[in-house]
Formats: structure tokens, sequence, C-alpha cells
């Protein structure tokens, strides 16, 4: 989940005052004619990715987009992470191509929750008189006092942990931190890049695997002297007195010799796509291994102990026969299905907590003109959050029973081709992590939908004691699936059904909810988040 961290999904211009390069200088030949032809005055500066708005959380490759925020955690059936994310370190010299090597491997890998985080987000802030050497090129860049290694251990230990992280976004024309801070998210696998990746002892604890690229020195240079005087108006005279006075020294003391701690090196960059097959691969290989713990998980446990299923009275058994009915009109559906949630919520709000100090003694006088000692409640504020489209069918119910309750949205979509569930929009309230938070799914069948969201209010510091999943409608392996994953989640619905089929379709089931809801017809592309729980 840009100027530092791609999983805000921005790539900037241009890469750091990045790491030193090695080799000749500039001379006779195609380096010396290329030289030649660059302007010795700086151009007119352009506004930076780091200048401008920040961009909503997506990375955009080549083929596809990639939506950052969020992911579906990956936990064992006693609620502790089966395995953290995966984190690719990839180092080499200033302008050698790590950029395009990562975004190749993020190509390549498919996979929907991915951060890529930059090193040159953690540059320290500079004081006057380092602004000042910056301004003349006399201030070192590339040395590793530079960095902000402890802000970047932090933020990197967080990610791979699942956990949102404030990202500062560098802007490189003023040699700043902007105000602003980025949040990026948790994922299934981050690529961390930098001049210095391999230069910090704590950092190294964190990658899984370390990748080297290694581009020649006079390709190198030319990059570094197109990127800053086209894309950060410097003039040749500064970029090259940079190079020589910190750029190569710094490359051949910190960043070179590092080349010995690299599982992989890769020649001439994103070209080698022989290694960034090989790299892709073990990735691959990691991901699969988490997946395949996941998928036999719940075998043979007892359902929770945070479930609560709604009393199957006659009323409520004769509701669920009307709407499991394949031939029940569309208002009828939508009638008993209004009712069916009233119940649910009703329900839902018993297991709210009250104590006495929620409440105070008060005296009110009747019409009648006597008076009645009674109680009054001081009730913490509730936030309702649909996921979309089918669990807003619920918010009618709830707003009903709750009034003037703050309304959020969430939309996920499965992914039909890895299977997962990818978030599109999100809007909460302000201000919610002290809230009790009822989270409305029309049905869930696997959970993922549903595990995505809980995750999402937890990066947005939900308590997790404090988030009630509601369904009317949930398959045993669903509810195995949050409540292992979140062992304090309160789930609480009308009926479980026992299996899924093939599709994960709940069986016996209930059919798209939001299809025979909405009265829209046809397959739909909503899957889980739809009422569908493919």
């Amino acid at each position: 989940m840009a100027a530092a961290a791609a999983g805000a999904g921005e790539r900037r211009g241009a890469w750091g005052a990045a790491g030193p390069e090695r080799g000749p200088g500039p001379g006779p030949g195609p380096l010396g004619s290329l030289l030649s032809r660059l302007p010795l005055a700086p151009s007119p500066r352009r506004r930076t990715a780091s200048q401008c708005k920040p961009e909503p959380p997506l990375l955009r490759t080549s083929k596809r987009t990639i939506y950052t925020a969020g992911r579906p955690p990956w936990y064992s059936e006693t609620g502790a992470p089966v395995d953290e994310a995966f984190v690719i370190g990839l180092c080499g010299g200033s302008a050698s191509g790590k950029t395009t090597v990562a975004t190749r491997i993020i190509e390549a890998l498919d996979v929907p929750w991915v951060v890529l985080l930059s090193m040159d987000s953690f540059y320290k802030v500079l004081d006057e008189g380092q602004q000042a050497l910056a301004a003349r090129s006399d201030y070192n860049f590339d040395h590793p006092d530079a960095f902000d290694f402890e802000l970047l251990v932090s933020v990197l230990r967080k990610l791979k942990k699942g956990k949102s992280v404030k990202v500062p976004v560098y802007d490189f024309t003023t040699h700043s931190r902007r105000r602003e801070w980025k949040t990026v998210y948790g994922a299934n696998v981050i690529v961390f890049e930098g001049i210095l990746a391999f230069a910090n002892k704590e950092l190294l604890k964190l990658l899984d695997m370390k990748v080297f690229v290694d581009t020649d020195s006079d390709i190198r240079l030319v990059r570094r002297l197109q990127r800053d005087i086209m894309e950060r108006g410097r003039d040749i005279v500064g970029v090259i007195k940079q190079y020589n006075k910190f750029v190569k020294p710094a490359f051949e003391q910190y960043i070179e010799p590092t080349v010995q701690v690299a599982d992989i090196v890769v020649p001439r960059g994103g070209e080698n796509f022989v290694a960034l097959d090989l790299i892709v691969q073990h990735v691959h290989s990691q991901l699969e291994k988490v997946r395949a713990a996941l998928a036999s998980a719940h075998q043979g446990q007892p359902l929770p102990k945070t479930l609560s299923v709604l009393e199957n009275t006659p009323q409520v058994r004769g509701m669920h026969t009307i709407i499991r009915n394949k031939d029940t009109t569309r208002d009828e559906f939508i009638f008993y299905s209004k009712r069916l949630m009233r119940l649910l919520i009703e329900h839902a709000l018993s297991f709210l907590p009250l104590k006495v100090s929620d409440c105070s003694s008060v005296t009110v006088e009747t019409p009648q003109g006597t008076m009645y000692e009674g109680k009054r409640f001081h009730r913490q504020r509730i936030t309702g959050v649909s996921i979309l489209r089918a669990g807003e069918t619920m918010e009618q119910a709830l707003t009903a029973v709750c009034k003037d309750i703050r309304l959020g949205k969430i939309l996920i979509q499965t992914n039909h081709d890895t299977g997962e569930p990818e978030l599109h929009y999100l809007r909460l309230p302000k201000e919610i992590s002290e809230d009790y938070v009822i989270l409305m799914d029309s049905t869930v069948s696997t959970g993922a939908a549903a595990m995505m969201a809980v995750r999402v209010l937890l990066d947005h510091d939900v308590q997790e004691d404090r988030i009630f999943l509601l369904s009317l409608l949930m398959a045993e392996m669903g509810v195995h699936s949050v409540a292992y994953a979140f062992p304090r989640v309160r789930i609480i619905t009308t009926a479980v059904d026992k299996r899924i089929n093939e599709e994960f379709h709940i069986i016996p089931g209930i059919g798209n909810f939001g299809d025979r809801y909405f009265g829209t017809d046809g397959p739909s592309a909503w899957c889980e988040s739809d009422g569908m729980d493919c």
C-alpha cells in the first residue's frame, strides 16, 4: 500500500539523490557525445509527484492496476499470523534500474497486495546550514548518516507484520519533507529499494530476499545526469561535482561492498528476464506454502465462542424458508429479508457492553403529571459500515434502531484470476478509533471479504473487540476464518450453513442476495461482497 511507498501507488518522476557510481568519468565515445547534448543551465523546475496532490493507493504497471490499501490477512487456526509479509530488498547504485526491476517483479508476481517502499522517503530533515550545502551540491545524500534508519526500520517492521504505517514524503526540489505523510497498508509482498538497502544490520534482518542490481557505471551516470537536469532542475556542473565528490566515493565505500550479502545479483537490471523469473518463482513458492496452510486450517474445529446465532424460532425458520425459496417474488424476498435484518440488528445491540457507569438515575414527568424514576444511558458512539453492495441493504434496519448513527462503506470484489478479494472503495467516518463498529454483509461464505474489511478497520485503529460482524447467512468455513483470524471480533448471524460448493457458494444457501434484492439478473462480478460469496 510512494513518494515513498508505491503501496500508495505513485512512482516519482525520479529516484532520490541516489547512490553513487563508479567507473570513468565522461569522455570520448557515446557517453561524451550524450553529455555534450545535455543543457548546461537548469531547465525550469517541474512539479514532482511529491509536490502534487496525493495519489490514491494504487500501483499502476503496464498491464494492470493494483489497489494496495488493505489486504486479506493470513492467520492460523489459533489466530496467530501464519506468516509475515515477504520482503524483497533491492540494492544498487544510483540509476541502476532498481525501479524497473521492482515494477517487473510486481507485474510477474501477479499478487494483488503489494507495497513498494523507497528508501528515498527516509532522508533526514535538513537544518538551515545543511539546506544551504544541498543548494550548492555540497551535501552528501549518499552517506548512511543522511538517512533516518531508525524510522525506516520501524516502518518496515510494522509493514512486515501487516500493519498500516505513515510514510514521509520527501521533496527533492526543496530537499525537505512535506507536512503530509502517506498512509501505507500491509501487503502480501513488500518490495523495498534503496541505495543503502543492505547497509544496516537491522534492515537486513527484515529482508527475506536480497537482490543487488548491477548496471554499468557509464549507463548509471548518464541516467543520473538526465534525471537531475531534466526532472530536478539542476545544472550539469553541479551534478558532476556532486557525483565526483560524493556519489562515486560513497558507492565504492558503502554500496558496492554489500553485494556480498545479496542472494541474487541481477546484471543489466530490468532487462535480465532470466534473473527476474528466478526471483518470481521463489516468491511464488513461499506464498503457496502460506495458502496451503490456510486451506486445511479449520477442518474439524468446533464453532467459536464469539459466534452468536439468532434463536431459530418458528418465525425465524419461516422467514428463512421464504427467502431461500428460489420461487419467492422479489417483493416478498425484500420484505422478509428486512424483517430478518431488523431482528438481527436488535440481537446484535444486546451484546454492546453496559456498565453501571454507563447509565445514571433520572426523574422525568409523565403526561399525567406524575414523576417517574428511570435511567438515562450514556452510550458510546456506534458506527455502521456496510460491505457493498449487498451489505448496504442492512443500513435501513440499522438506522431505524440506532438514531443518528454514522455510516461508512467498503467495496470489496473478488479477483476471479487470483481468487483473492480486492479493495476498490473506502469511505469511513472520521475518528472511529473509539467507536463500536457494526460491519454488515448479507452473506459470508469463505470469509475473505469480511476478513479484509476487518483488517481495514483495524488499520484505522478500531479496536478488535469493538467490531461486530453481522450477516444474514454464513457458512461454517467463513465463521472459522473470521473467528480464528480475529478472535475478539463478535460474529452475529441468523443462520449458519455447513458447507460451500466448489464455486464457494453457500449450500443450501440463499443464492446471490444482491441480484435477488436489487432485481439484477445474470452472473455477478461482485462475488462475496455482493452476497454471492464466491
